[in-house]
Protein backbone atom coordinates (compact mmCIF):
# COMPACT_ATOMS: atom_id res chain seq x y z
CA UNK A 1 0.00 0.00 0.00
CA UNK A 2 2.81 2.43 0.81
CA UNK A 3 2.76 5.40 3.13
CA UNK A 4 0.15 8.15 2.65
CA UNK A 5 2.33 11.21 2.08
CA UNK A 6 0.54 12.58 -0.97
CA UNK A 7 -0.86 15.66 0.79
CA UNK A 8 2.58 17.02 1.65
CA UNK A 9 4.44 15.77 -1.43
CA UNK A 10 2.06 17.04 -4.11
CA UNK A 11 3.99 20.30 -4.55
CA UNK A 12 7.19 18.40 -5.31
CA UNK A 13 5.84 16.21 -8.09
CA UNK A 14 7.39 17.47 -11.28
CA UNK A 15 5.79 16.51 -14.62
CA UNK A 16 8.40 15.02 -16.94
CA UNK A 17 8.39 13.93 -20.56
CA UNK A 18 9.10 10.38 -21.63
CA UNK A 19 12.02 11.72 -23.66
CA UNK A 20 13.73 12.91 -20.47
CA UNK A 21 13.58 9.50 -18.78
CA UNK A 22 16.16 7.60 -20.82
CA UNK A 23 18.76 5.55 -18.99
CA UNK A 24 18.63 2.87 -16.33
CA UNK A 25 15.45 2.62 -14.24
CA UNK A 26 14.97 0.20 -11.36
CA UNK A 27 11.45 -1.21 -11.21
CA UNK A 28 9.86 -2.23 -7.93
CA UNK A 29 8.70 -5.59 -9.30
CA UNK A 30 5.97 -6.35 -6.78
CA UNK A 31 4.49 -2.87 -7.17
CA UNK A 32 4.43 -3.29 -10.95
CA UNK A 33 2.95 -6.80 -10.78
CA UNK A 34 0.13 -5.63 -8.51
CA UNK A 35 -0.61 -2.89 -11.02
CA UNK A 36 -0.80 -5.37 -13.89
CA UNK A 37 -2.90 -7.86 -11.96
CA UNK A 38 -5.27 -5.14 -10.75
CA UNK A 39 -5.75 -3.19 -13.96
CA UNK A 40 -5.49 -5.70 -16.82
CA UNK A 41 -8.92 -7.28 -16.41
CA UNK A 42 -12.20 -7.81 -18.20
CA UNK A 43 -15.08 -5.39 -17.44
CA UNK A 44 -16.46 -7.80 -14.81
CA UNK A 45 -13.08 -8.04 -13.09
CA UNK A 46 -11.97 -11.35 -14.57
CA UNK A 47 -8.21 -11.27 -15.22
CA UNK A 48 -6.65 -12.41 -18.46
CA UNK A 49 -6.31 -16.20 -18.40
CA UNK A 50 -5.23 -19.02 -20.65
CA UNK A 51 -7.36 -22.05 -21.49
CA UNK A 52 -6.17 -23.78 -18.31
CA UNK A 53 -7.31 -20.93 -16.09
CA UNK A 54 -3.83 -19.59 -15.36
CA UNK A 55 -3.70 -15.82 -14.92
CA UNK A 56 -1.71 -14.02 -17.62
CA UNK A 57 -2.45 -10.34 -16.94
CA UNK A 58 1.02 -9.80 -15.49
CA UNK A 59 2.71 -11.31 -18.55
CA UNK A 60 0.87 -8.93 -20.84
CA UNK A 61 1.85 -6.03 -18.61
CA UNK A 62 5.52 -6.97 -18.47
CA UNK A 63 5.83 -7.45 -22.22
CA UNK A 64 4.09 -4.30 -23.39
CA UNK A 65 5.57 -2.06 -20.71
CA UNK A 66 9.04 -3.36 -21.56
CA UNK A 67 8.45 -2.68 -25.26
CA UNK A 68 7.21 0.82 -24.44
CA UNK A 69 10.22 1.56 -22.22
CA UNK A 70 12.71 0.28 -24.79
CA UNK A 71 11.17 2.42 -27.50
CA UNK A 72 11.75 5.43 -25.25
CA UNK A 73 15.35 4.56 -24.42
CA UNK A 74 14.68 3.30 -20.89
CA UNK A 75 16.63 0.29 -19.68
CA UNK A 76 14.84 -1.45 -16.84
CA UNK A 77 16.01 -3.80 -14.11
CA UNK A 78 13.42 -5.51 -11.92
CA UNK A 79 13.94 -5.85 -8.17
CA UNK A 80 11.96 -8.56 -6.40
CA UNK A 81 11.14 -8.62 -2.69
CA UNK A 82 12.99 -10.99 -0.43
CA UNK A 83 11.87 -12.14 2.99
CA UNK A 84 9.64 -9.52 4.62
CA UNK A 85 10.89 -8.21 7.97
CA UNK A 86 9.18 -9.39 11.11
CA UNK A 87 7.97 -5.81 11.55
CA UNK A 88 5.71 -6.37 8.53
CA UNK A 89 4.04 -9.59 9.67
CA UNK A 90 0.86 -7.91 10.90
CA UNK A 91 0.51 -5.89 7.70
CA UNK A 92 1.01 -8.99 5.56
CA UNK A 93 -1.72 -10.82 7.48
CA UNK A 94 -4.09 -7.86 7.18
CA UNK A 95 -3.53 -7.57 3.43
CA UNK A 96 -4.16 -11.29 2.98
CA UNK A 97 -7.46 -10.92 4.84
CA UNK A 98 -8.46 -7.87 2.79
CA UNK A 99 -7.77 -9.69 -0.49
CA UNK A 100 -9.80 -12.68 0.63
CA UNK A 101 -12.75 -10.49 1.63
CA UNK A 102 -12.54 -8.60 -1.66
CA UNK A 103 -12.56 -11.90 -3.53
CA UNK A 104 -15.73 -12.95 -1.73
CA UNK A 105 -17.40 -9.61 -2.51
CA UNK A 106 -16.34 -9.94 -6.15
CA UNK A 107 -18.19 -13.23 -6.46
CA UNK A 108 -21.24 -11.77 -4.71
CA UNK A 109 -21.29 -8.82 -7.12
CA UNK A 110 -21.02 -11.16 -10.10
CA UNK A 111 -23.98 -13.17 -8.84
CA UNK A 112 -25.99 -9.95 -8.52
CA UNK A 113 -24.95 -8.77 -11.96
CA UNK A 114 -23.32 -5.62 -10.56
CA UNK A 115 -20.46 -5.36 -13.05
CA UNK A 116 -19.06 -2.06 -11.76
CA UNK A 117 -18.85 -3.33 -8.19
CA UNK A 118 -17.45 -6.65 -9.42
CA UNK A 119 -14.60 -4.90 -11.21
CA UNK A 120 -13.83 -2.77 -8.15
CA UNK A 121 -13.70 -5.74 -5.78
CA UNK A 122 -11.78 -7.89 -8.24
CA UNK A 123 -8.98 -5.32 -8.38
CA UNK A 124 -8.69 -5.38 -4.59
CA UNK A 125 -8.46 -9.18 -4.59
CA UNK A 126 -5.27 -9.28 -6.67
CA UNK A 127 -2.47 -11.37 -5.20
CA UNK A 128 1.01 -12.38 -6.22
CA UNK A 129 1.57 -16.12 -5.88
CA UNK A 130 4.45 -18.42 -6.80
CA UNK A 131 3.09 -18.95 -10.31
CA UNK A 132 2.99 -15.22 -10.96
CA UNK A 133 6.54 -14.77 -9.66
CA UNK A 134 7.99 -17.71 -11.57
CA UNK A 135 6.41 -16.79 -14.89
CA UNK A 136 7.30 -13.13 -14.46
CA UNK A 137 10.96 -13.94 -13.91
CA UNK A 138 10.98 -16.37 -16.83
CA UNK A 139 9.57 -13.75 -19.22
CA UNK A 140 11.94 -11.05 -17.98
CA UNK A 141 14.82 -13.45 -18.54
CA UNK A 142 13.69 -14.11 -22.11
CA UNK A 143 13.41 -10.34 -22.62
CA UNK A 144 17.02 -9.97 -21.50
CA UNK A 145 16.08 -7.81 -18.51
CA UNK A 146 18.26 -7.97 -15.35
CA UNK A 147 16.56 -9.43 -12.27
CA UNK A 148 17.77 -8.50 -8.80
CA UNK A 149 16.69 -10.47 -5.74
CA UNK A 150 16.50 -8.17 -2.74
CA UNK A 151 17.37 -9.65 0.66
CA UNK A 152 14.27 -7.97 2.10
CA UNK A 153 12.16 -5.06 0.80
CA UNK A 154 12.48 -4.48 -2.93
CA UNK A 155 11.99 -0.72 -2.58
CA UNK A 156 14.93 -0.53 -0.21
CA UNK A 157 17.13 -2.38 -2.68
CA UNK A 158 15.96 -0.22 -5.57
CA UNK A 159 16.61 2.95 -3.56
CA UNK A 160 20.14 1.77 -2.75
CA UNK A 161 20.85 1.09 -6.42
CA UNK A 162 19.89 4.63 -7.37
CA UNK A 163 21.78 6.09 -4.41
CA UNK A 164 24.92 4.21 -5.54
CA UNK A 165 24.66 5.68 -9.03
CA UNK A 166 23.86 2.40 -10.78
CA UNK A 167 20.46 3.66 -11.91
CA UNK A 168 18.77 7.03 -12.49
CA UNK A 169 15.52 6.48 -10.63
CA UNK A 170 13.10 4.01 -9.09
CA UNK A 171 9.84 3.18 -10.87
CA UNK A 172 7.06 2.71 -8.31
CA UNK A 173 3.74 4.21 -7.31
CA UNK A 174 4.60 4.14 -3.60
CA UNK A 175 6.44 6.85 -1.71
CA UNK A 176 8.35 4.40 0.50
CA UNK A 177 11.30 4.69 -1.88
CA UNK A 178 11.94 8.17 -0.45
CA UNK A 179 11.96 6.87 3.12
CA UNK A 180 14.59 4.31 2.14
CA UNK A 181 16.77 7.12 0.80
CA UNK A 182 16.01 6.78 -2.90
CA UNK A 183 17.20 10.04 -4.53
CA UNK A 184 14.64 9.94 -7.35
CA UNK A 185 11.23 8.32 -7.76
CA UNK A 186 9.22 8.30 -10.99
CA UNK A 187 5.50 7.50 -10.94
CA UNK A 188 2.75 7.03 -13.54
CA UNK A 189 4.81 5.25 -16.18
CA UNK A 190 1.81 3.53 -17.72
CA UNK A 191 1.68 2.39 -21.33
CA UNK A 192 -1.81 3.79 -21.93
CA UNK A 193 -1.38 7.11 -20.12
CA UNK A 194 -4.68 6.47 -18.38
CA UNK A 195 -5.82 5.09 -15.03
CA UNK A 196 -9.15 4.23 -13.47
CA UNK A 197 -9.84 6.13 -10.26
CA UNK A 198 -13.11 5.66 -8.38
CA UNK A 199 -14.87 4.26 -11.40
CA UNK A 200 -13.73 6.87 -13.91
CA UNK A 201 -10.80 6.94 -16.31
CA UNK A 202 -8.35 9.83 -15.98
CA UNK A 203 -5.35 10.86 -18.03
CA UNK A 204 -2.02 10.76 -16.21
CA UNK A 205 1.52 11.77 -17.10
CA UNK A 206 4.90 10.70 -15.73
CA UNK A 207 6.02 12.61 -12.65
CA UNK A 208 9.35 12.73 -10.88
CA UNK A 209 9.96 13.29 -7.17
CA UNK A 210 13.44 14.17 -5.93
CA UNK A 211 14.14 13.36 -2.28
CA UNK A 212 16.33 16.40 -1.68
CA UNK A 213 13.69 18.73 -3.12
CA UNK A 214 11.08 17.23 -0.79
CA UNK A 215 13.30 17.55 2.28
CA UNK A 216 14.32 21.11 1.45
CA UNK A 217 10.79 22.18 0.65
CA UNK A 218 9.34 20.74 3.85
CA UNK A 219 12.32 21.86 5.96
CA UNK A 220 12.81 18.38 7.38
CA UNK A 221 15.54 15.75 7.41
CA UNK A 222 15.08 12.26 6.01
CA UNK A 223 14.78 10.96 9.57
CA UNK A 224 12.00 13.47 10.22
CA UNK A 225 10.25 12.38 7.01
CA UNK A 226 10.30 8.86 8.44
CA UNK A 227 8.84 10.22 11.70
CA UNK A 228 6.03 11.84 9.72
CA UNK A 229 5.38 8.49 8.06
CA UNK A 230 5.29 6.64 11.38
CA UNK A 231 2.64 9.07 12.63
CA UNK A 232 0.61 8.55 9.46
CA UNK A 233 1.22 4.81 9.26
CA UNK A 234 3.67 2.63 7.34
CA UNK A 235 3.87 -1.00 6.29
CA UNK A 236 5.32 -1.61 9.76
CA UNK A 237 2.88 0.27 12.00
CA UNK A 238 -0.74 1.37 11.96
CA UNK A 239 -0.17 5.09 12.54
CA UNK A 240 -1.98 7.39 14.94
CA UNK A 241 -5.72 7.67 14.43
CA UNK A 242 -6.78 11.11 13.24
CA UNK A 243 -3.32 12.24 12.16
CA UNK A 244 -2.79 12.80 8.44
CA UNK A 245 0.32 13.89 6.60
CA UNK A 246 -0.21 17.65 7.06
CA UNK A 247 -0.80 17.34 10.80
CA UNK A 248 2.13 14.95 11.14
CA UNK A 249 4.38 17.45 9.37
CA UNK A 250 3.45 20.19 11.84
CA UNK A 251 4.06 17.86 14.79
CA UNK A 252 7.51 16.89 13.56
CA UNK A 253 8.49 20.45 12.64
CA UNK A 254 7.64 21.53 16.19
CA UNK A 255 9.81 18.75 17.60
CA UNK A 256 6.81 16.99 19.17
CA UNK A 257 7.17 13.58 17.51
CA UNK A 258 8.42 11.71 20.60
CA UNK A 259 5.89 13.28 22.98
CA UNK A 260 3.03 12.63 20.56
CA UNK A 261 3.96 8.98 20.18
CA UNK A 262 4.38 8.63 23.94
CA UNK A 263 0.92 10.06 24.49
CA UNK A 264 -0.94 8.37 21.62
CA UNK A 265 0.87 5.05 21.20
CA UNK A 266 3.04 4.43 24.28
CA UNK A 267 3.12 0.70 23.51
CA UNK A 268 4.86 1.17 20.14
CA UNK A 269 8.64 0.90 19.99
CA UNK A 270 9.28 2.94 16.87
CA UNK A 271 13.08 2.72 16.99
CA UNK A 272 13.21 -0.55 14.99
CA UNK A 273 11.03 1.06 12.32
CA UNK A 274 13.34 4.07 12.12
CA UNK A 275 16.35 1.77 11.91
CA UNK A 276 14.83 -0.37 9.18
CA UNK A 277 14.11 2.64 6.98
CA UNK A 278 17.53 4.23 7.56
CA UNK A 279 19.61 1.02 7.34
CA UNK A 280 17.60 -1.64 5.50
CA UNK A 281 19.12 -4.95 4.35
CA UNK A 282 20.39 -4.51 0.77
CA UNK A 283 22.94 -6.22 -1.43
CA UNK A 284 25.52 -5.13 -3.98
CA UNK A 285 25.76 -8.66 -5.34
CA UNK A 286 24.05 -8.04 -8.66
CA UNK A 287 24.95 -7.36 -12.27
CA UNK A 288 23.20 -4.91 -14.54
CA UNK A 289 23.72 -6.61 -17.89
CA UNK A 290 21.11 -6.57 -20.63
CA UNK A 291 20.87 -9.26 -23.29
CA UNK A 292 19.13 -9.28 -26.68
CA UNK A 293 15.60 -10.65 -26.25
CA UNK A 294 15.05 -14.29 -27.19
CA UNK A 295 12.25 -13.62 -29.65
CA UNK A 296 11.43 -17.24 -30.40
CA UNK A 297 11.60 -18.12 -26.72
CA UNK A 298 9.15 -15.33 -25.92
CA UNK A 299 6.77 -16.49 -28.67
CA UNK A 300 7.00 -20.07 -27.46
CA UNK A 301 6.26 -19.10 -23.88
CA UNK A 302 3.47 -16.62 -24.45
CA UNK A 303 1.79 -18.15 -27.49
CA UNK A 304 2.35 -21.88 -27.13
CA UNK A 305 2.17 -22.05 -23.34
CA UNK A 306 -0.21 -19.19 -22.47
CA UNK A 307 -2.45 -18.70 -25.52
CA UNK A 308 -1.35 -15.20 -26.53
CA UNK A 309 -1.92 -14.14 -30.14
CA UNK A 310 1.26 -14.83 -32.11
CA UNK A 311 0.61 -11.96 -34.50
CA UNK A 312 0.24 -9.52 -31.63
CA UNK A 313 3.35 -10.76 -29.84
CA UNK A 314 5.53 -10.68 -32.95
CA UNK A 315 4.32 -7.18 -33.74
CA UNK A 316 5.23 -6.08 -30.21
CA UNK A 317 8.68 -7.63 -30.53
CA UNK A 318 9.25 -5.71 -33.75
CA UNK A 319 8.58 -2.55 -31.76
CA UNK A 320 11.45 -3.35 -29.42
CA UNK A 321 13.85 -2.32 -32.19
CA UNK A 322 12.18 1.01 -32.83
CA UNK A 323 14.34 3.15 -30.55
CA UNK A 324 15.27 6.38 -32.26
CA UNK A 325 18.46 6.16 -34.31
CA UNK A 326 18.72 2.37 -34.15
CA UNK A 327 17.64 0.05 -36.93
CA UNK A 328 18.03 -3.31 -35.25
CA UNK A 329 17.02 -4.76 -31.93
CA UNK A 330 20.54 -5.97 -31.14
CA UNK A 331 21.89 -2.44 -31.60
CA UNK A 332 19.95 -1.35 -28.52
CA UNK A 333 22.20 -3.63 -26.45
Amino acid sequence: MGVALRDIIADYKVPVTWESLGGVAVVDAHNALYQFLSIIRQPDGTPLMDHRGRITSHLSGILFRTVNFMEKGIRTAYVFDGKPPELKSETVAQRRSVRQEAGDRWQEALEKGDIEEAYKQARSSSRIDDQVLETSKKLLGLLGIPIIQAPSEGEAQAAAMVASGNARYVVSQDYDTLLFGGPALVRNLTVSGKRKVRGRTITISPERIQLQEVLAGLSVTREQLIQISILVGTDFNAGVRGIGAKTALKIVQKGDFASTMAGKQPELDYDPIMEFFTSPPVTDDYELAWQPPDKEGIVAMLCEDFDFSEDRIRKALEGMGAKTGQKTLDAWF
